[in-house]
């Protein structure tokens, strides 16, 4: 996620013109509020720089994050101490390239693409072409934009971390979210068995997905299940370690992503995390945190999966870009069945 200043300022009043655009922005941390609708300056394209025509945004739980300035860690690491240093929401972008930094190659006016930006809630966004790949000919814009974070999240957990192999027992924990449900469509392609946990509402969500069994955590709990996974990617954050290690077989691999709730400071997750990575020398089990970027390689392993048809984003509800803060209280919700995106 970049810190990239974008040149208007606050008080800056920009005409609709051949040089603006419109963007969703904030000024301070905040619920979806603090979010506003403006006409303001595009960025301008630096010599390592990839302008893009923005046709369409993701929103995964990073957003939130960055729009609240929590946990507070992030500002310590250079988000912004009392504000956000990066005024425009959204990094998953989906769009047409414009016009191309005199230092970049491989990239063109003219290219469809997807990946991560400088603020893709806008018409116009700049990225580092290491961070961007072809769009897949098989989605539209809304569909690649749903894609690069939670997939590139899920495909480093499932197969880099989680290291699946064709046969494995799976166990997806947080099935249904944005980075569960590409969990277990890899998962799939892979060759594994998936198991997936989610609640009452989203059990044939995430069978849609691909999943071969599912567990509702509303009835029965992972601990009271007699199977014991080979892989368990745990999206959830809030089971003890203990615990997921029961159900793991006695090699087997624990792979903890993400995770919300607790925590203001550093996150109730990171703790748990950084806890599993100490314990993971003296245990026979291997114990991983996965913190994904977003690159090229990942982005084009991705759309092989997705052009092959064994991955396909799902995609809950679309937004125009005035109504990215609804989007925004939709996906803290998490009510959403599928990802969210905003159609620019």
């Amino acid at each position: 996620m970049s810190t990239t200043k974008h040149a208007a300022t606050a008080h800056d009043h920009i005409t609709p013109g051949a040089s603006s655009m419109r963007a969703v922005i904030q000024d301070r941390y905040g619920p979806a509020e603090v979010l506003r609708h403006a006409t303001i300056a595009r960025p301008a394209t630096g010599e390592n720089d990839v302008l893009i025509r923005v046709r369409a945004a993701g929103t995964h739980i990073g957003d939130w994050h960055l729009m609240t300035g929590q946990p507070y860690l992030m500002r310590i690491m250079g988000f912004g101490l009392r504000s956000p240093k990066a005024r425009i929401r959204g990094t998953d972008v989906a769009g047409t390239v414009v016009a191309v930094g005199a230092h970049v190659t491989g990239v063109q006016a003219g290219d469809e693409v997807f990946g991560s930006c400088d603020g893709s809630y806008a018409e116009y966004a700049t990225a580092r072409p290491d961070t961007l790949a072809p769009k897949p000919a098989t989605l539209s814009f809304v569909q690649a934009a749903a894609v690069p974070t939670s997939a590139a999240t899920a495909l480093s957990a499932v197969r880099d971390s989680g290291h699946v192999t064709a046969g494995q027992k799976v166990l997806v924990i947080g099935a249904s979210g944005g980075v569960g449900l590409f969990a277990v469509q890899i998962a799939k392609a892979l060759g594994a068995e998936v198991t997936g946990v989610c609640s009452t509402t989203k059990v044939a969500l995430v069978r849609s997905a691909g999943a071969d069994h599912v567990i509702d955590y509303t009835q029965k709990d992972v601990d009271a299940n007699a199977h014991r996974y080979d892989v368990i990617i745990d999206m959830g954050g809030n089971r003890p370690l203990s615990q997921l290690r029961r159900s793991l077989t006695p090699r087997g691999t624990l792979v903890l992503v993400g995770g919300e709730g607790g925590g203001r400071w550093i996150g109730g997750a990171m703790g748990r995390s950084l806890r599993a990575l100490m314990l993971s020398p003296f245990v026979k089990q291997e114990l991983r945190m996965v913190l994904a970027t977003v690159k090229r390689p990942g982005l084009q392993a991705l759309s092989q999966l997705i052009d092959a048809g064994q991955v396909t984003p799902i995609i809950d509800k679309t937004y125009p870009l005035n109504d990215a803060p609804d989007a925004i209280r939709r996906l803290c919700t998490g009510q959403a069945h599928g990802k969210l995106a905003i159609q620019i």
